[in-house]
């Protein structure tokens, strides 16, 4: 039952603002853009940026899918669909297919996402350059003046002391061959999903106060050298022990019976749902 407050927690000229910030990141691709973050019922750094655009966004009849690293069922997952749910009445769930806007933190869904959906990403630090640069008004000179040299000089830094590229998350990307942009701590196998999507993507940082986007259909290239090129992580020759699926991002976990490292697959919904794929196909062979 809706509790007695405000449509979607936020007021009018709140979600209006946040609508107009969100318009100007789709007409200018990877570009950051300020907005006036409000005061959440969650701390920030547990998604308040996403939060407050999926909230902005929503409407009476939208689907809400919301995912913490993974997984549907995890305690900031949970908490976000009970604020949502809450104010707004909307319907829940966890299957990828039948949402029409999904809050993330740390993944894109393993189910390719549609142009009738839009994925939200939670952000902690939205400058792609802070660890090269602290200084705000600087990285804003820096982008402007497509500067980023310090951003190559950082992969060639873990290249010569590595042998490779040591970012496991948060890759940065070109955004539309003009912004490095931080793509949130997605792992670098969920990077390729960005490009070319055919959904609208919306990044937003509470906390810092900025939401940025990658429009469907747009040019997304994971920053790498032509003698080092990009790779995501590999789980060749390796498989759910559940549901058997492959080609997905997977998480290592060790056998209590075994002790021998086996995988999982970290989206929990999809790993469901090629469960209950196998158990169909099962009973109709047992029918035949």
């Amino acid at each position: 039952m809706m509790i007695d407050t405000q449509f979607a927690f936020l007021d009018e000229g709140s979600k209006k603002e946040i609508r107009r910030t969100i318009l100007k990141a789709v007409a200018i691709p990877g570009y950051q853009v300020p907005f006036a973050s409000r005061e959440m019922p969650i701390a920030r750094g547990w998604g308040t940026g996403g939060l407050q655009i999926t909230l902005s966004l929503i409407g009476r009849p939208d689907v809400l899918k919301v995912i913490d690293q993974g997984a549907d069922e995890s305690v900031n997952a949970v908490s976000i669909k009970k604020l949502v749910k809450d104010t707004t009445g909307v319907k829940l769930t966890e299957n990828t297919k039948d949402s029409t806007l999904i809050q993330s933190r740390h993944r894109v869904p393993e189910m390719p996402i549609t142009k009738d959906q839009i994925l939200i990403l939670q952000v902690p630090m939205p400058e792609a350059l802070r660890s090269v640069e602290a200084r705000e008004y600087v990285t804003k000179r820096l982008h402007a003046d497509e500067e980023y040299s310090g951003a190559w000089l950082m992969l060639f830094e873990q290249i010569m002391k590595y042998g490779s590229t040591a970012t496991d998350a948060d890759h940065p990307v070109v955004v539309n061959n003009r912004y490095i942009t931080a793509p949130s701590p997605i792992p670098r196998f969920d990077n390729p999903k960005l490009h070319q999507s055919e959904a609208l993507i919306l990044l937003g940082a509470g906390r810092e106060k900025k939401i940025y986007a990658i429009p469907p259909y747009t040019n997304v290239e994971s920053l790498a050298f032509e003698d080092y090129p990009f790779q995501v992580e590999d789980f060749e020759g390796k498989h759910c022990h559940l549901c058997g699926s492959t080609g997905v991002f997977m998480d290592e976990i060790i056998d209590p019976v075994t002790n021998e490292p086996i995988y999982q697959c970290n989206d929990t919904s999809y790993c469901l749902g090629q469960l209950n794929k196998k158990e169909n196909v099962e009973v109709e062979k047992s029918h035949v």
